[in-house]
This record gives C-alpha cells, sequence and structure tokens, in this order.
C-alpha cells in the first residue's frame, strides 16, 4: 500500500519539557539555558513529524539547511512546542518547512528548515563504504 501524499501545510509538533542534559552548560557554555542544538533537533523532529508516514518505502529525509534564529533563552524546567509546517516541495526531492518555538512567554525559534529525500538503502551503502575506506586507513 502506498502512503499518503505529501501535502503542503502539513504540520507536526514536538513537546518538551527542557532538562538538565539540554542545557547550553553541557556544550561548553555557561549559562544554564535551552542549548542551541538542542533546539534546532527539536525542530527537525517537528518537521519529521510533519511528513509522518508520507514517504514512498525505501525513502527517508535528512536535514539540509536551517535558517533560523534562536531569540530567546528557555530555563531548565519549562515547557516548550515547536511547530513545523510544510510549505514547499521541490520536485519530491527537497521539502521546507517553516518552524516557530515557543516556551509559553516568548517565541524562541523561529525559521525555515529543509530537508532532503533520499533512498534509504543507497544513502546506508554510502555510508558503509565511507566508513569501509576510512577503516582501512587507519
Amino acid at each position: 500500500m502506498m502512503p499518503p501524499p505529501l501535502k503542503l501545510k502539513s504540520k507536526g509538533v514536538v513537546i518538551h519539557q527542557v532538562q538538565e542534559g539540554d542545557l547550553a552548560t553541557n556544550w561548553r557554555n555557561d549559562v544554564p539555558v535551552l542549548a542551541t542544538p538542542v533546539l534546532l533537533w527539536l525542530a527537525e523532529l517537528a518537521c519529521m513529524r510533519a511528513i509522518g508516514e508520507s514517504l514512498e518505502p525505501g525513502k527517508m529525509t535528512l536535514g539540509y539547511a536551517h535558517d533560523m534564529r534562536h531569540m530567546s533563552p528557555t530555563p531548565v524546567g519549562w515547557k516548550i512546542s515547536i511547530e513545523a509546517e510544510l510549505v514547499k516541495n521541490e520536485g519530491g526531492k527537497l521539502l521546507t518547512f517553516e518552524v516557530e518555538a515557543r516556551d509559553g512567554e516568548d517565541v524562541i525559534l523561529s525559521g525555515s528548515h529543509t530537508r532532503a529525500i533520499v533512498d534509504r538503502t543507497r544513502f546506508l551503502d554510502r555510508f558503509e563504504s565511507k566508513r569501509n575506506r576510512h577503516e582501512k586507513l587507519c
């Protein structure tokens, strides 16, 4: 059975409570706030949820580009909500999402994220080949 088609305006949401492990202090920074890399990863998860099970069998998406602004700090314990909406499908190869995250008080992240649709087997084969080449050199 074929999955449902990718639809523009599809939305994905991630709700996350900021934990100690999410803080910038774990990324060689001295401020105890939600770290940008963690927030970007949560944004990617929201994008993946927006497309759900709509990819053809054997396909997967990979992060391709970010144009995001992390605009406000969020403390540990606060709950954040990240919403992604599919706004562009470039020939079934690139998917662009508008993303916004809020912490209950402020918009903390805003921007766009692009994901590439790739063949899973081909991607993993290329990865394995690269790893094998490296192991032979070491």
